[in-house]
């Protein structure tokens, strides 16, 4: 999986993207990283740039937003002249139940998780289509678009649309050699889970292989369908979850 590519990573500030990030920059690819937080984006930086085998810029802001894009879309052309791998990682979680849920939040989850992640993808996809080579697109998804989970109705909702944009797009982009999976993480231990003091041991006893995933367990999968060993799959969703949505134990029984 080595190789000198160009990839836009957002919602890389922290956690699974940070992670994704780091391992593209360990295959000596160069990375335009994005986080909406400024300061996250510049501590991610500052980390990833003393690794010394790939290169990486930030660009902060929200990535649903049509100036952000644009400016992750410049900067990279300016840098690179050409983009190899998009990671659209950014997205939010509102959590509420159904019958309480307010339109507010609904659009909020929806205007990042969806619109963003279509839009991100097009300018991205616009570039690869007009390159030699093509291209590789990454969505993440969540293990929530194929089981239940309680008080995640909008947001499940978003990333099962998220899947279908993957399957849907294969028959406009697969004619350009780019390519365009998704990725379901199940439950996966970052800044924002290990706060939480049961997370670790709820999720390793309702875990098949008996424990939620790292970081680097995810990244590990997302360099894989975003290289040349995945070549011949597009459209596709890989869950990385230990086997949690075979059997769907609930966290809250």
């Amino acid at each position: 999986m080595k190789g000198h590519k160009v990839a836009i990573v957002t919602g890389a500030g922290q956690g699974i993207g940070l992670e994704i990030a780091r391992k593209l920059i360990e295959n000596g690819n160069h990375v335009i990283l994005n986080d909406q937080e400024k300061s996250l984006t510049e501590e991610a930086v500052a980390s990833l740039s003393r690794m010394g085998t790939g290169s990486v810029v930030g660009c902060s802001g929200d990535a649903s937003e049509e100036e952000v894009i644009r400016e992750l879309v410049d900067l990279a052309m300016k840098n690179s002249g050409r983009i190899d791998q998009l990671v659209a990682n950014a997205g939010i979680t509102l959590f509420g139940s159904f019958l309480e849920y307010t339109r507010e939040d609904f659009l909020e989850v929806t205007r990042v998780n969806q619109l963003g992640t279509f839009f991100l993808s097009q300018a991205v996809a616009r570039v690869m289509k007009n390159q030699q080579g093509g291209g590789s697109i990454l969505l993440t998804s969540s293990v929530t678009a194929h089981q239940s989970h309680e008080n995640l109705a909008a947001y499940a909702m978003s990333k099962a649309a998220i899947e279908m944009l993957a399957r849907n797009l294969v028959l406009e982009l697969a004619p350009f050699g780019i390519r365009i999976n998704a990725l379901a993480p199940g439950a996966t231990l970052t800044e924002r889970t290990t706060s939480e003091p049961e997370y670790a041991k709820t999720w390793s006893n309702l875990t098949p292989l008996g424990r939620p995933a790292s970081t680097v367990d995810i990244a590990e999968a997302a360099a894989f369908l975003l290289s040349d060993a995945a070549r011949h799959i597009t459209g596709q969703t890989l869950i990385v979850d230990g086997g949690w949505t075979c059997i769907s134990p609930s966290p809250y029984v």
